[in-house]
């Protein structure tokens, strides 16, 4: 079984997105510890079945990231189940999960089910407006959802996410603050383009996730793996 705690990094992949087979190729043998298949819009079935396919020709890691109950398959390595703590919409928080436990439940492998502490940053994201987030966080906000997640709810994972832009290094560094005695893995994204981006932001979260820079600056984004390793 894989251990979350021990990556630190990962490329996460949008069904929705083209990406060739020589691209895909070097990202599944980057030296990336997982790729995750995961997205805000327009992920169906079909999309996420294709991709997982193509992912399984290598030894990586593949995770899903769950955003639908309909996008749920067999054949994955790990299954990231997002609870939204900053959502103004409790299905983002415990209803959906609700419902996938009372159809699913008892098909699910307990052991491969890894529970996302989601803190959505940017308002501007789809993401964001998918999920109900309404309000602008700061660095106190940021640093109490990181509490929330590691030492109220005891959650296995804090996922700041800025989906698209590059986050608040203050931020970050905090909520890393708060999490580092804890057993909670502190996972960062968004905006990470870039080596140097990638150097910055490894020193707080403990793994480090680039999506949409593999398909904007693929040369860059390859890069980063090296530079958290």
């Amino acid at each position: 079984m894989y251990d979350v705690h021990e990556w630190r990094h990962v490329f996460k992949l949008d069904p929705n997105k083209e990406i060739d087979d020589e691209l895909l190729e070097r990202v599944c043998e980057s030296g990336t510890d997982a790729v995750v298949v995961g997205g805000s819009d327009g992920v169906t079935l079909e999309n996420v079945l294709d991709l997982l396919v193509r992912v399984r020709r290598y030894p990586v890691p593949c995770v899903l990231e769950v955003s639908s109950i309909e996008m749920v398959t067999p054949g994955f390595d790990l299954y990231f189940i997002p609870t939204v703590l900053n959502s103004a919409d409790a299905n983002w928080i415990t209803g959906l999960h609700y419902e996938a436990m009372k159809e699913y439940g008892e098909l699910m492998n307990p052991d491969e089910l890894v529970v996302e502490g989601y803190c959505i940053a940017n308002l501007d994201s789809k993401a964001a407006k998918l999920t109900g987030v309404q309000m602008k966080l700061d660095v106190d906000d940021v640093t109490a959802y990181a509490r929330m997640a590691g030492q109220l709810l005891k959650l296995p994972v804090f996922y700041l996410e800025y989906s698209g832009m590059y986050g608040d290094i203050e931020a970050v560094q905090k909520a890393a603050n708060i999490l580092r005695d804890s057993d909670t893995t502190f996972i960062y994204g968004g905006g990470i383009q870039t080596a140097e981006q990638a150097k910055e932001i490894g020193q707080y979260a403990d793994v480090i996730v680039v999506g949409n820079a593999i398909y904007e600056y693929p040369e860059e984004s390859l890069k980063t793996v090296a530079a958290v390793k």
